[in-house]
């Protein structure tokens, strides 16, 4: 078994939006001991190495359902990729991954779920189909440099495919409405609740990367519109 350690804001660690909570490893504790002695296998993995799980606090993922009974894809076809029930969210993780300064290519997981239509009401019976979830945020602030870089291709889906509607900035909403007005006091919060062992000695430099993070906020339509300079444009639909 594998775990990965998503410690948010943490160097070199990645930050899931969705599922996620925080838990503390003691393993004193009888829950956890046991554990330890029935998973030996149990790994925290970090770039290419492996390690056993230390003590203290950790940042994690939640399965997408039932491990047992749910299937969970990394790659879908294009004829499944295209009918996926929230395809429209990649151009909104793709603001929220200029924003942030993700220097890695988007991540994505597929699995089954049942689903409504937007206009479908609650009682209605719901059907079987895909979700994405977005995942591996681990080069945010470029990772372990806590930089806010720029590049056409950082953030973009590996496939254009989830691109191929988008003709404006109208295609990113209501996402880029939500980061240009998103609330100072929320980061603020946020950065309360870190654990301190998180950060050590690094509280100042935090601070300073998360003013630069908000002063960010208004360049994001120019940071998207830049992915259009990159060899291959992911929006060859745009009206110019």
């Amino acid at each position: 078994a594998e775990c990965q350690n998503s410690r948010v804001l943490k160097r070199g660690r990645s930050l899931h939006p969705r599922g996620f909570r925080t838990t503390r490893v003691d393993r004193k504790a009888n829950s956890l001991r046991n554990f330890f002695k029935s998973a030996r296998s149990a790994k925290v993995r970090l770039g290419s190495t492996r390690i056993a799980p230390s003590t203290g606090w950790h940042f994690g993922s939640q399965f997408p359902g039932d491990p047992a009974r749910t299937a969970v894809y990394d790659f879908l076809p294009d004829a499944l990729l295209a009918k996926i029930e929230n395809l429209s969210e990649f151009p909104g993780v793709l603001a929220f991954d200029k924003w942030i300064g993700n220097a890695d290519a988007r991540q994505a997981i597929f699995f089954r779920a049942n689903v409504r239509g937007p206009g479908e009401e609650r009682g209605s019976p719901a059907r079987l189909g895909f979700i994405a979830r977005m995942m591996d945020n681990g080069y945010v602030f470029e990772g372990p440099h806590w930089r806010l870089t720029d590049s056409p291709i950082q953030g973009l889906y590996f496939r254009p495919l989830v691109y191929r509607s988008v003709r404006g900035f109208a295609d990113f909403e209501p996402w880029l409405e939500r980061i240009r007005h998103f609330p100072e006091e929320v980061v603020d919060q946020v950065w309360k609740e870190i654990p301190a062992a998180w950060l050590g000695d690094e509280r100042e430099e935090l601070t300073r990367l998360l003013e630069r993070l908000l002063a960010r906020r208004k360049r994001v339509p120019e940071l998207i519109e830049n992915c259009r300079q990159a060899r291959t444009d992911p929006f060859p639909t745009w009206r110019r």
